[in-house]
């Protein structure tokens, strides 16, 4: 089954002068079940857009989106199997939730706990996705005091509270120190094995942050497509070199990609 489908999708805004600005221009793309994603390319290039067309956050100004094989997507009936993981919402939280608090917030999608929705199994499963996420050890902690890369491994397990089939995560490992980037990397890769059905894109800039689980790409400028499909295809010197718009090298070694000026 196709995870999504976007077929001749545009999303553009009108300038102050009425002029016409595509942020995504005709992009068709199919992700399948069990692939995992990167969306590859400069600011601005549309990423972000992309991902949230993907991940039933936005509506397209013209072109079709298919989720989970559906013609037509109905937002309410589509959101508890895609997973968003945005960094952005951690300061939403309150205060006082643990972190076993904040997981399970991923049931009902809020900021606060609703207790009426948290039963003794549930609160298992946010510990099991805690371990899954090497971040148990911090289940009763205040969620407030935790790093910013273990709350990002935190929001790994938070959206995947309602079994999420499709895992979108935008910039997710931006900002997070060497020890944090590669705890997180470890955790989406230790999440794929777990569950081998599971779709994940990732929206980046940085090759360096891609898991080696990722096995396909799709590199973005200007809101086109410069390439997509798999990964050792796609992410390539001409490719990326296109993509950013500078004379790039890029090596694949041991799962992992980097990504340099050519001199």
């Amino acid at each position: 089954m196709d995870v999504v489908r976007l077929d001749d999708v545009s999303v553009y805004r009108r300038g102050p002068g009425g002029e016409r600005r595509n942020i995504v221009d005709s992009v068709s793309w199919t992700v399948g079940e069990g692939e995992h994603w990167a969306l590859l390319g400069p600011n601005g290039a549309g990423k972000t857009t992309l991902l949230r067309l993907a991940s039933a956050q936005l509506h397209p100004t013209s072109g079709i989106v298919q989720l989970f094989g559906a013609d037509r997507v109905r937002v309410p009936l589509v959101r508890h199997r895609i997973g968003v993981v945005d960094l952005a919402v951690t300061a939403r939280f309150f205060q006082a939730l643990r972190t076993v608090d904040v997981v399970l917030t991923g049931i009902t999608g809020t900021s606060s706990l609703l207790e009426e929705h948290v039963t003794e199994e549930r609160t298992e499963k946010a510990h099991e996705l805690l371990a899954l996420a090497q971040v148990e050890q911090y289940a009763e902690r205040l969620f407030a005091g935790l790093s910013q890369g273990e709350r990002a491994r935190v929001m790994l397990a938070r959206a995947l509270m309602t079994d999420a089939e499709l895992l979108a995560l935008d910039e997710a490992g931006a900002g997070l120190d060497l020890p944090g980037r590669e705890l997180f990397i470890s955790s989406i890769g230790r999440i794929a094995r777990e569950r081998p059905s599971l779709a994940t894109i990732v929206a980046t800039h940085h090759v360096e942050e891609l898991s080696p689980i990722t096995s396909h790409a799709l590199l973005l400028r200007d809101g086109a497509v410069v390439a997509a499909g798999p990964i050792d295809k796609t992410v390539t010197d001409a490719a990326m070199s296109e993509c950013f718009g500078l004379p790039l090298r890029v090596e694949h070694r041991d799962g992992r990609i980097f990504a340099r000026a050519r001199s």
